[in-house]
């Protein structure tokens, strides 16, 4: 009598610790094999750097192209707002190259 209720409980201890620690009953996994060929994409794509930059190089480039096409020279000042743009351009895409 006293050997079957032992051999009664180790199985109910077993069965219990079977269903309270299933992933320990399972063993362990194997690693499952990388996917061939497939890049790895994000989930969400990165937002676009520098938006506000992006559009004023974008607006004095468009300014600077109106600039040249002007017709009258303005004594000089066309040239020189010209000569501005491209210093403002250089240093905005300085900006762009950044983090």
């Amino acid at each position: 009598m006293n050997k079957i209720g032992f051999t009664g409980l180790l199985m109910v201890a077993t069965l219990l610790l079977t269903l309270a620690f299933p992933a320990l009953a399972a063993g362990p996994k194997p690693p499952s094999p990388p996917v061939a060929g497939v890049p790895a994409v994000p989930a969400t794509p990165a937002p676009e750097p520098h938006p506000q930059i992006k559009d004023a190089l974008e607006a004095m480039r468009t300014a600077k192209h109106h600039l040249q096409g002007a017709a009258h020279d303005f004594d000089g000042h066309r040239v020189k707002a010209i000569e501005h743009l491209d210093a403002a351009i250089r240093e905005a895409e300085i900006c762009m190259s950044m983090k």
